[in-house]
């Protein structure tokens, strides 16, 4: 079978940055010592697992670490949990993407110049979570259907959570600017990493006979690339790895398109192609 891979995909700096800083802090751990990350590091199983057994132990909450070192997450936390955290006496590493920290800046600055916050994105992922932590009032808006929780007449502070795409982040802000408000100050804190990856897989689903997005099911900005390719492409499926693939999906097709998500690892990428490029027909 012929293979083509998106030219953007895999890893992003924010979470190759993440990845190297938690393996520094491992390798430099003493024996005995408890090294933690609050909540998976990154929203790709196959990475968590591998760090799992090298000795990081991922968390639901603060309440569940006593001791040792905690990493921060990609996805950040809000400024009430690393206060948490420091009256333990824990020690903290910071992972925190740059762009995430980008957008809890600028929505506590949105609030202190009396803007009411709005956040477009998905309210129970976690840099959300995040960014909601950082304010006293804030309403997060998915799509149009959460446009009632807006306040009337209001003066209205917008951000967007990173890895939504450029045509939601729009379509979202035209339908606000119907809406009643007196003022309205829009700030755009969409990663660029991702909009090139969204560009690059709506690109080359359209070329192929079936496409293949990997990574993470949990991961905000996999199903993205998987919800985008699938408007071009019918034949779009999201999979962690090759392992989760229904063969049966590549009975007819010529060529494959494949692309991953930003916290997807090379190996699960180039693992998958090479599968592809071997399968038969016959051969099942």
């Amino acid at each position: 079978m012929r293979v083509l891979v998106a030219a953007k995909c895999g890893f992003c700096p924010g979470v190759r940055n993440a990845i190297r800083t938690a393996e520094k802090v491992l390798a430099q751990a003493c024996p005995q010592e408890h090294v933690y990350c609050l909540g998976p590091i990154i929203h790709n199983e196959d990475v968590v697992e591998r760090l799992s057994s090298t000795g990081l132990r991922t968390v639901k909450s603060v309440a569940e670490i006593d001791s040792g070192t905690v990493l921060i997450r990609s996805h950040g936390v809000a400024p009430g949990e690393l206060d948490r955290l420091r009256a333990k006496g824990l020690h903290i590493v910071d992972a925190t993407c740059v762009l995430v920290k980008r957008v809890q800046q600028i929505a506590q600055q949105l609030e202190k110049e009396g803007y009411e916050v709005v956040i477009i994105g998905e309210e129970n992922h976690p840099e959300v979570q995040g960014v909601m932590g950082c304010v006293q009032n804030v309403v997060v808006a998915a799509d149009e259907s959460d446009l009632h929780k807006l306040p009337s007449d209001g003066k209205l502070g917008i951000v967007c959570q990173t890895t939504q795409s450029p045509e939601h982040f729009g379509r979202m802000l035209g339908a606000i600017g119907q809406a009643g408000f007196r003022e309205l100050k829009v700030i755009n804190t969409l990663c660029k990493e991702a909009i090139k990856r969204q560009e690059s897989a709506i690109a080359l689903c359209k070329r192929v006979d079936v496409m293949f997005v990997l990574g993470g099911l949990h991961s905000a900005n996999t199903r993205r690339l998987a919800e985008l390719c699938k408007n071009h492409n019918r034949e779009t499926f999201h999979l962690q790895n090759w392992d989760e693939l229904d063969k049966t999906v590549l009975i007819g097709k010529q060529v494959a398109g494949v692309t991953a998500g930003a916290s997807t690892p090379n190996w699960v990428i180039d693992e998958f192609v090479k599968h592809l490029e071997a399968f038969d027909e016959k051969d099942g």
